[in-house]
């Protein structure tokens, strides 16, 4: 064929690529925050300020009446916000996502309908594997947002709440020693002429980090121990000064415990918190003294530690007064709200953003990190595994 005669160019004549536009659109996200019914929980998960980010940007916020109560936030902020305010708890477990504190109930399960999003704690140790089979019936799509990893490898939740929990056992151990509480009257600061307080810090992950600078700020002399030597630097590099620091030498942590007239156990384990002060050491602290088991929702690093609660936070052993309230920062909860409120909502708008889940899940490695059930099916190996229940890989799934 003669080219001359053709209304076209040889370039033009070839073929070419053919370019597609992929792009996200934009979900719209219908929300519901039912009204926290566990023991002593008392957070909510979006403040007002949040409700009206989410609002503004075209998104459904469903809020039970009186869920932020407990945070001394009403109703009418949240409607000011642009929130819907209902009675019918059925309706807010309804929305296509759920969003909590404290993981849902087996009743609060049934409520859900199927292929919801509920994104809540998971706390695995504290869970029965009927609750793993209901979601899994339900072909619930759930995360954890303790397992979610933030950009730098980081748990923001964990994180986040670990500072609110270290920072307040020194303002509870303070208030315990005061003689109004039955304390030893001592204030914990630094007062010219005045023996500064005594402070044991045990781990020093960031519940020790925050319990130190909370401590420091008051006057009190620390000294922190971990089996980390690690931990150890990275706590004096944070803290930016040169601190007592010592690994876990039992003589040492007896003249430590001795003279000291608080202790914090702040120690993490993989499936419990290690005992790492016997009951021998404990009868050996000074009377009046104040233990704060921060680790007490994992069983707790101290021997003598029980359980006790927000209505009777504390119980005297060998002269010694413990404290050992699981969820430390439930006694704050309107800061621990705005704090857990501010992890939510970028993601929230990511997700939107994103087209849904689905895609932000594939987008997002630390988000998927958070995901346990897809669908009704088990994503999550170490649940799988403290379960005994079948898993699958969530890389298979989404794709």
């Amino acid at each position: 064929m003669d080219n001359s005669t053709s209304p076209f160019t040889r370039e033009q004549l070839l073929p070419k690529e053919e370019i597609l536009e992929v792009s996200n659109e934009k979900s719209s996200l219908f929300i519901g925050i039912p009204k926290e019914t566990s023991f002593q929980e008392k957070r909510v998960c979006l403040t007002p300020d949040a409700v009206s980010a989410l609002t503004t940007n075209g998104h459904r916020i469903l809020i039970e009446s009186g869920a932020g109560a407990n945070a001394i936030f009403n109703d009418h902020e949240y409607s000011e916000a642009g929130a819907e305010i209902t009675t019918d708890r059925s309706k807010v477990f309804g929305c296509p996502i759920v969003l909590k504190v404290e993981p849902p109930t087996l009743e609060e399960i049934d409520l859900l309908n199927s292929k919801t999003l509920l994104i809540s704690a998971i706390q695995i140790k504290m869970q029965r594997k009927d609750y793993f089979q209901k979601l899994s019936k339900k072909r619930i799509t759930a995360l954890g947002f303790e397992f979610i990893k933030d950009q730098d490898g980081v748990f923001p939740a964990v994180r986040q709440l670990s500072e609110i929990a270290g920072s307040a056992s020194i303002l509870i151990a303070s208030e315990i020693m005061s003689i109004t509480s039955k304390g030893n009257g001592l204030l914990f600061g630094n007062i010219s002429g005045v023996p500064p307080t005594e402070v044991v810090i045990i781990g020093a992950g960031t519940v020790g980090e925050f319990a130190a600078r909370s401590a420091i700020g008051l006057g009190a002399n620390i000294r922190v121990f971990d089996k980390s030597i690690t931990k150890l630097r990275n706590l004096q590099s944070n803290l930016g000064r040169m601190i007592y620091t010592s690994t876990m030498q039992p003589k040492n942590l007896q003249k430590a415990l001795m003279r000291c007239d608080v202790a914090i156990g702040a120690a993490k384990g993989t499936n419990r918190a290690p005992f790492l002060v016997s009951e021998a050491l404990v009868e050996q602290m000074k009377s009046g003294s104040v233990v704060i088991d921060v680790s007490i929702d994992m069983g707790g690093c101290f021997e003598t530690s029980e359980v006790t609660s927000h209505d009777k936070p504390t119980f005297v052993k060998h002269d010694v007064i413990h404290y050992c309230v699981p969820n430390i920062p439930s006694r704050y909860a309107r800061t621990s709200s705005i704090s857990i409120s501010n992890i939510f909502t970028p993601y929230l708008l990511k997700i939107a953003e994103d087209g849904g889940i689905e895609n932000s899940l594939r987008f997002d490695k630390g988000l998927k990190n958070g995901l346990y059930f897809y669908h009704g099916i088990l994503t999550n190996k170490s649940i799988a595994e403290w379960f005994d229940l079948d898993c699958s890989d969530a890389n298979l799934l989404i794709f």
